[in-house]
C-alpha cells in the first residue's frame, strides 16, 4: 500500500463520517440489518486501529470521532428505541449472516 492509496482512503473514511453525521434518519439498527456494521462498529474499528499502533482511545472518544459529539448527546437527539419490526429484521439479518 502506497502513501497515496492511505491518503485516498482516509479522504474516503472522512467522507463516510461526514455523511452519516447528517444522515441521521438512518438509524444504527438499519445500518445493522443492510450493511451488517454501524456507526458503533465504525468507532470500534477505529479505536482498534490505534491500539494496534499503541495508542489508547477509549470507547467514548472514538465514538465521538465517529458521531461529531459525545455518543449520548448523539443518541438522545437522533436514536429512538427501534421498533418491533426493526427487532425482528434485525435477528433475521443476524441468523442469514452468522
Amino acid at each position: 500500500m502506497t502513501n497515496l492509496d492511505t491518503e485516498l482512503e482516509a479522504a474516503a473514511f472522512r467522507r463516510l463520517l461526514v455523511h452519516l453525521r447528517t444522515r441521521t434518519d438512518v438509524q444504527n439498527i438499519d445500518l445493522m440489518i443492510s450493511a451488517g456494521f454501524c456507526r458503533n462498529c465504525l468507532a470500534d474499528w477505529y479505536r482498534e486501529a490505534a491500539a494496534a499502533r499503541g495508542v489508547q482511545l477509549g470507547k467514548d472518544a472514538a465514538r465521538e470521532h465517529v458521531y461529531g459529539e459525545p455518543f449520548a448527546a448523539w443518541k438522545a437527539k437522533h436514536q429512538p428505541e427501534a421498533t418491533p419490526e426493526q427487532l425482528a429484521a434485525f435477528a433475521a439479518a443476524q441468523k442469514k449472516h452468522s
